[in-house]
């Protein structure tokens, strides 16, 4: 935890608890709470731990197990009506791996969590015409030409059409898809997942948890099995990377568009910039 994210945990429980209809008493109880458990938390947690506690509570003072679920659908439905036009720029495009790679990053700013307004259209636009600001994207091509085994760990819906469009364009046998064990905020679980058709070209699995992230801590045994026998790991989204962030035990690239300064600050690049970057060139 760095000092920047108390400040942007607190704002952004504040966020949550506005965008509900609960009596201010009830808020202001909640925030109390909330800012007790972090005086007590001392800097030991990471910050997926600590939004992983504030959904929980959100869905408990709801008595909704997952409150995003139809703004989650809408932005599946959204990117499925425009799924064979991208696929046609992807088949036609001199690089199709590049192309397909390149949109499944730019549907990583479907995120309600970090920024609930967002244009996929422009998004798209500047992803395909911008350059990366950490570019391993050949690494990562050789990699998965070379591995039997790719663990492929999705971050949110809507952005996950894009992720089954760089699948279906890297065409490979040994892919298995995680999703998260329970919903948490936008995050895939494996509902979205069947809904998409992900299932048609990767083995999905859930990892057991309803963390917005990959914390091994927290993790299912059936997805550390996956996980350590992976030849190669494929991260998609900021909330991934903060959890496995200085792994080195495993082949991971993060694919992502950075959201934060403090993020960007660890990885060398700007906040808004596209990263496709691999584990064992980083300094982190």
């Amino acid at each position: 935890m760095d000092h920047r994210c108390y400040t942007c945990l607190v704002k952004s429980f504040d966020k949550l608890l506005e965008s509900h209809p609960f009596p201010e008493e009830t808020k202001e109880a909640h925030m109390k709470d909330f800012l007790r458990f972090l005086g007590a938390e001392n800097g030991k947690m990471l910050p997926a731990d600590v939004s992983r506690r504030n959904h929980q509570k959100i869905r408990e003072m709801l008595q909704d197990d997952d409150p995003y679920r139809e703004l989650k659908i809408q932005s599946n439905n959204g990117l499925l009506t425009q799924y064979h036009h991208w696929r046609e720029k992807v088949q036609q495009s001199e690089n199709p791996f590049e192309t397909a790679l390149r949109l499944a990053i730019g549907g990583n700013i479907i995120d309600y969590a970090a920024n609930p307004e967002f244009d996929v259209d422009e998004t798209f636009e500047k992803v395909l015409n911008s350059d990366f600001a950490i570019n391993h994207s050949q690494l990562l091509r050789e990699k998965l030409e070379q591995a039997d085994t790719i663990l492929y760990l999705g971050d949110n819906a809507g952005e996950i059409v894009m992720d089954k469009l760089f699948l279906e364009t890297l065409n490979h046998p040994g892919v298995v898809y995680a999703v998260r064990g329970r919903p948490v905020i936008n995050d895939v679980t494996m509902e979205d997942a069947q809904s998409v058709g992900i299932d048609q070209y990767a083995r999905v699995i859930s990892n057991g948890a309803d963390a917005p992230s990959t914390l091994l801590h927290l993790v299912s045994d059936e997805f550390l099995d996956v996980y350590r026998q992976a030849d190669v790991i494929i991260s998609k989204g900021q909330g991934n990377l903060e959890g496995l962030l200085g792994n080195r035990e495993k082949s991971i690239f993060y694919l992502l568009m950075v959201k934060c300064p403090l993020i960007g600050d660890k990885l060398g690049v700007q906040k808004g910039d596209f990263v496709v970057a691999h584990n064992h060139l980083m300094k982190n």
